[in-house]
């Protein structure tokens, strides 16, 4: 929620910007002490015409010397006036508040925006147009018209905004419209800050698999580390309450005089390094069913299918930059904010310019020890790039492939992936498989979940090894 002082009225103190209970705005000082000149810019079609009349009456009195006729005219050209100057001098003193629900949702789904005015001065207001600026592509701008605000009176209203692209899009500032009871004159005020609602990549959820080859399968549950129990550590410690009888260690026991029990080496949790593929030249089209944006949407569904099975995932892109920081290499374990983190990332990924993906293999390369599971999403790739990708995969335990747009390897239905015949797969399959990939072709309306069911499936039996 959030909260700003209205036209004509001093932010609060002790409010800062931002957050849920920072101001929506606070219109600028220009805003609030307006020229007089801007003032009449606000004047109606109907205020002009009524200035146009009044000066047509007076120059027609002055003509034929009719004296009522003046007055008439005048009262015509300084009613618009005298309304300017009302609405000029008007100071409301309204607070408005704006809740955002939720800040993050997924591309195609809805978010709820709730809008309260309230009159916190001591005089009634007049009639409010209110208006919350959105980007076009949420939809069009949503305006109300709230009648007489009574002080302390409060008035809601909300709206629903939804996008099929995603990113980041700035909900705001809030903007009030103030008119005069005749019509003859409209002023806007502006509050100064805004809210962000952040659109994600659509999440999929997979089924379990077993593409680590290293457990025999984890069910439904989380994926257990890859040492339960390491081996004993050559480096005894001192006994404490609790630990098991069975691992006193007799031999140094004797020899430092006081009960000593063997170390284990700590659980290591099983890592996943997710390649996503942004070069430009590598995906036809573009909008939402383009084959870039099934590719990102198909790398957040797996991250957080990873992230729930106790994964420590690292999101890398073809420049080599890994996401969403530098911190432990870029692994990020399942914490509270991990899922955010990684969803906001992938929300605003932008199409590169690299030619290749030598960006990702010096990346990868720079590591120490195995990479462990590596789950690639590939656009389309010419031979060198096919070689480089293959290189890749050295680094890595095992290595599943992806490759959006390059053609259907058989029915995808959950089963086993199809053998096509010999030497009408694609070139980019034929040579990640000869390099040890499990390579599969999908894009946009396969489903990832028969894709990852049936990459589990070739990866049990040994398919693209």
């Amino acid at each position: 929620m959030a909260y700003g002082p209205a036209p004509g009225a001093p932010p609060a103190p002790g409010r800062g910007p931002g957050g849920g209970t920072g101001p929506t705005g606070g219109h600028t000082p220009d805003e609030s002490r307006g020229s007089l000149r801007r003032a009449f810019g606000g004047l109606t079609t109907r205020g002009r015409s009524f200035m146009a009349a009044g000066a047509a009456a007076a120059l027609c009195a002055y003509v034929l010397g009719q004296e009522e006729l003046l007055r008439v005219g005048v009262l015509l050209a300084i009613l618009p006036l005298v309304c300017v100057l009302v609405l000029h001098r008007t100071r409301y003193r309204v607070a408005g508040y704006r809740k955002l629900s939720p800040s993050r949702v997924p591309a195609r789904a809805e978010a709820r925006v709730k809008l309260r005015i309230e009159n916190i001065s001591r005089l009634p207001t007049g009639l409010l147009m209110l208006q919350d600026r959105v980007p076009y592509v949420l939809g069009p701008r949503p305006r109300f018209v709230l009648d007489r605000v009574e002080p302390g009176g409060r008035r809601e209203v909300s709206y629903r905004v939804r996008s099929d692209l995603r990113g980041r899009y700035p909900l705001g500032p809030l903007q009030l419209r103030l008119t005069d009871p005749f019509g003859m004159c409209e002023l806007t005020r502006s509050f100064s800050t805004y809210d962000t609602l952040t659109v994600v990549p659509p999440v999929e959820p997979l089924p379990p698999a077993r593409l680590t080859g290293e457990t025999t399968g984890y069910g439904e549950g989380r994926q257990r580390a890859l040492a339960l129990a390491g081996d004993d550590d050559v480096i005894p410690r001192g006994y404490r309450h609790g630990d098991d009888l069975r691992r006193v260690h007799w031999r140094s026991t004797a020899r430092y005089g006081e009960l000593m029990v063997r170390r284990e080496e700590q659980p290591q949790q099983a890592r996943c390094t997710v390649l996503l593929d942004t070069r430009r030249a590598a995906y036809p089209g573009s909008g939402p069913d383009s084959p870039f944006e099934w590719a990102v949407a198909a790398a957040a569904s797996v991250c957080m299918h990873l992230l729930e099975r106790g994964y420590s995932v690292r999101l890398l892109t073809d420049t080599g930059a890994a996401a969403p920081g530098p911190e432990s290499g870029g692994f990020l374990s399942d914490t509270s904010d991990t899922a955010g983190l990684l969803l906001d990332t992938l929300a605003v990924v932008e199409h590169s310019n690299e030619k290749g993906l030598s960006g990702a293999y010096d990346a990868l390369r720079g590591g120490t020890g195995n990479e462990g599971l590596l789950i690639a999403f590939l656009g389309e790739l010419d031979e060198e790039q096919a070689l480089t990708v293959g290189r890749i995969r050295q680094r890595s335990s095992r290595a599943v492939a992806f490759l959006a747009g390059v053609g259907p390897t058989g029915p995808h239905t959950g089963g086993a992936a199809a053998a096509p015949a010999p030497g009408s797969e694609p070139a980019p399959l034929r040579a990640l498989r000869e390099a040890g990939w499990t390579a599969l072709s999908g894009g946009p309306g396969t489903p990832l979940a028969a894709l990852w069911q049936e990459a589990d499936n070739a990866s049990a039996k040994g398919l693209g090894r």
